[in-house]
């Protein structure tokens, strides 16, 4: 299962919680492509830019994909080229969505985050606003959807594993097709 949505939006809280709920193991890619780089994301974006990180997003992508687990994606991860198709021939795509008052007051300062750091507050909504106009249509095309706003992370673990086990019963019930 792959979780997306913009920073801020709970796919790492969420995917940790929602794997131990399912008993199955936990990917965090920007974990993982930092620990797999040996450097921080940061480092990655100075050294590499955002395209050099991408490349190596779509690498763990394509490592993990077929394997049972849940793996948070980071935020643009789906909007790139092929990677919503990709994606969801490999798993179910869940799409954690937040309005931007609520990722900004998730993300704080946003000091760890590459896209966003440096920026003063009002720098900091106009990029964000530019990033969810950008990757909107890609997120949108999940196959489960789940506003975060006013949730916690029980909560959504809860709404996510409810919608999984109906669409499971639905195709129990048409006899896989």
């Amino acid at each position: 299962m792959w979780l997306v949505g913009m920073m801020g939006a709970g796919k790492s809280a969420v995917g940790r919680s929602l794997a131990r709920t399912l008993a199955v193991r936990f990917v965090d890619s920007d974990d993982e492509v930092a620990r797999r780089s040996g450097c921080s994301l940061s480092e990655i974006f100075e050294r590499e830019g955002e395209q050099g990180f991408r490349e190596r997003e779509r690498e763990l992508i394509d490592a993990v994909a077929g394997q049972e687990a849940i793996v948070s994606l980071g935020g643009g991860a789906v909007s790139q080229p092929g990677a919503a198709d990709r994606l969801a021939a490999a798993g179910t795509v869940v799409y954690l969505r937040a309005r931007p008052e609520t990722l900004l007051t998730r993300i704080g300062d946003a000091r760890s985050r590459p896209l966003l750091a440096n920026l003063d507050d009002r720098a900091r909504e106009a990029r964000l606003d530019e990033l969810i106009a950008a990757r909107s249509s890609a997120n949108e095309t999940a196959a489960i959807v789940i506003d975060t706003d006013d949730l916690g992370v029980d909560e959504v673990v809860d709404r996510v594993a409810r919608r999984l086990a109906d669409a499971a019963a639905r195709i129990g019930e048409s006899g896989g097709t």
